[in-house]
């Protein structure tokens, strides 16, 4: 056991830490206030390879490991989410799962652009009736002369409808299986595919310089060639994408709070009140003290998460502690980092109030903090 990190993965932090500070924290202010997707940082961070942190080089990727890629998540979330989630959402939700059951063919025409971030993939799981519940799916897939026929709508899709998007992978019932119980399988639809369509931009309380979408398929046609992995495993192709993606939401979820922690210890050391800077109060000590302690406990977890996951070991628990914990640091931290800022606290121009408005989604997007719960005594052995 060790307590440091690679020399690789130590210049990896350092690297990206520099890009979020010297090219995010500047200008994502006015993107957010905006709610404009920043193209150019997003370019830049295809040109660093960041979208392609955990692929195999011969698959265009850099040839580095998930933990690679939690340890960016986390550097870029102390400055910014949208940003970090962009990132997150392009690899975990976008490229791994064709990395994870795609064909050669589907391999070699997608995942190229999707790790050098010129394009962006989605993921098309959550519909308006069925986000926790994703058994409940309704979007249907038939073949008809060798097509899939897909009718149904899905919500809250993270880039899926930026103009670099290139595909949204979707989970669709296909048919029935013999306990009478849907089959739900997986398929690619390119973007621009005629009856595929991008229904509303959502107004949201956070991640305002992400992208999020409504998806709609009305009778929308792909070749059969598109399913992804077998038919009928997509429900279990999508718990292994959730798995993983978790310990990607904790890392991000840590760097927001320990951003907090930053922008706070800053703040106490250049805030006068009642003729002393207000650190030298043992309560706002004591506050910042918390927030740090909330901090490196979630990043123990989701550094646990992703070790057991990389030897090849059962992670799932470990995942699900880990993205609960690190949501609830990020919630507690940004709560008590805008109580340290006090009025300015509340002020969009300082990051803070953006990590406020960003952390309340840590504990949905996912997997709620509910289903953690779930997973966790399940794992325990408790009744389904």
């Amino acid at each position: 056991m060790t307590h440091g990190l690679s020399a690789d993965h130590e210049d990896l932090r350092a690297t990206v830490e520099k890009f979020a500070h010297d090219e995010v924290a500047p200008v994502i202010g006015g993107f957010y206030e905006r709610g404009e997707f920043p193209y150019g940082i997003v370019a830049k961070m295809g040109r660093m390879g960041l979208f392609g942190l955990p692929f195999p080089e011969e698959e265009g990727g850099m040839g580095g490991d998930y933990f690679a890629l939690c340890l960016a998540l986390e550097e870029l979330a102390r400055v910014d989410s949208s940003v970090a989630i962009t990132l997150e959402a392009g690899v975990s939700l976008g490229a791994m799962p064709l990395h994870r059951f795609g064909s050669a063919e589907q391999k070699a025409r997608w995942l190229p652009r999707l790790c050098s971030g010129e394009a962006l993939g989605a993921f098309g799981l959550t519909e308006p009736g069925a986000g926790s519940d994703a058994g409940a799916t309704s979007t249907t897939a038939r073949l008809d002369d060798g097509e899939w026929v897909i009718n149904g709508t899905k919500s809250f899709i993270t880039n899926s409808g930026t103009d670099i998007t290139a595909l949204v992978t979707v989970t669709a019932v296909t048919g029935e299986r013999p306990d009478g119980r849907p089959e739900i399988s997986t398929i690619i639809v390119p973007s621009g595919t005629p009856g595929f369509s991008i229904g509303q931009k959502y107004s949201k309380v956070g991640w305002n310089a992400s992208d999020t979408n409504e998806l709609v398929f009305e009778d929308c046609r792909v070749p059969e060639a598109n399913l992804l992995g077998e038919r009928g495993r997509g429900y279990a192709q999508f718990l292994r994408t959730l798995d993983e993606g978790r310990i990607a939401i904790a890392a991000l979820a840590v760097g927001l709070a320990q951003g907090c922690v930053d922008e706070s210890v800053r703040y106490a050391g250049e805030r006068a009140a009642f003729g002393r800077h207000i650190g030298h109060y043992q309560s706002i000590q004591f506050t910042i003290a918390d927030m740090e302690v909330r901090a490196h406990t979630a990043r123990l977890a989701y550094y646990d998460a992703a070790s057991r996951m990389l030897a090849g070991e059962p992670f799932k628990r470990q995942a699900a502690i880990a993205k609960l914990v690190a949501s609830n640091a990020a919630m507690d931290n940004a709560r008590a980092a805008t109580q340290v800022f006090g009025g300015y606290g509340f002020m969009n121009e300082y990051p803070v109030g953006r990590f406020y408005r960003d952390a309340k989604i840590l504990e949905i997007g996912e997997g709620t903090s509910e289903i953690q719960r779930m997973l966790i005594a399940r794992d325990l052995g408790l009744p389904a």
